[in-house]
């Protein structure tokens, strides 16, 4: 298949055990949503897709590419990348500096002809592309994070609890830059505590309990039953 595949994935830290065995897939421009409780495992997935953690053991594959414990930058470069949570936006930098970071690795006519599009897809960073990033709103980081992952051309998205933080006001414009991301036709594995937001977005889900999948299926079947979210997601679905 084109997009991720996820077998067997095991990722300890020491003796505790975070994800414990899961298989998982996100296709070419289909969303997918990991959900669960705090400590369910699921940024440590991510963590463990994108590189920045080694996997105890299991198999991560883009587009049939071997990626498992590739380090992060080649996990980048092979057309996969990771939007943290907390955005880990560079404060002092400008919006398009921080911008451009995210084309680091590609000829720079390209870059410059991403940046424009990501600037028509995202009005209010070009109004503040010369203004430091650390002056952004908490939306506006936001669409910053999203537009410096998009600069790498990126086949897939891992997007780590992109409305934490957000103004309930805000999380539409959020929600708006998803959809625009998925109608650029890139796959995304998104983690969201706001459940409800990750549902209306996904076209899958999945569902974390102690680093296991408990639940499976498609978001909206998910979304319509009350006994899945009550048991497994608590007080993250409201």
């Amino acid at each position: 298949m084109t997009g991720l595949e996820i077998e067997e994935l095991v990722v300890d830290y020491g003796p505790v055990r975070a994800v414990n065995g899961i298989s998982l897939s996100v296709e070419t421009g289909h969303t997918v949503a990991l959900l669960g409780a705090n400590g369910a495992g699921k940024t440590s997935t991510l963590n463990a897709v994108s590189g920045l953690i080694k996997p105890t053991s299991g198999t991560v594959r883009l587009n049939g590419r071997d990626i498992t414990r590739q380090r992060a930058y080649k996990v980048t470069r092979a057309g996969l990348v990771h939007v943290p949570e907390g955005r880990h936006i560079i404060g002092p930098l400008t919006v398009e500096e921080n911008l451009m970071l995210g084309a680091y690795a590609r000829d720079r006519r390209q870059a410059q002809a991403t940046l424009a599009e990501i600037i028509e897809m995202f009005p209010i960073l070009g109004e503040r592309r010369s203004q430091k990033a650390g002056l952004l709103s908490g939306g506006e980081q936001q669409m910053l994070a999203f537009g410096r992952g998009l600069m790498s051309d990126p086949e897939l998205m891992l997007i780590d609890e992109p409305s934490m933080g957000l103004a309930p006001k805000v999380i539409g414009t959020v929600v708006n830059a998803l959809r625009a991301i998925k109608e650029r036709g890139i796959g995304v594995l998104i983690v969201e505590q706001n459940v409800s937001v990750a549902l209306a977005l996904a076209d899958t889900a999945y569902v974390l309990s102690l680093g296991e999948i408990v639940v499976h299926g498609d978001a909206e079947h998910i979304r319509n039953s009350r006994e899945v979210v009550g048991a497994y997601m608590g007080s993250a679905a409201e």
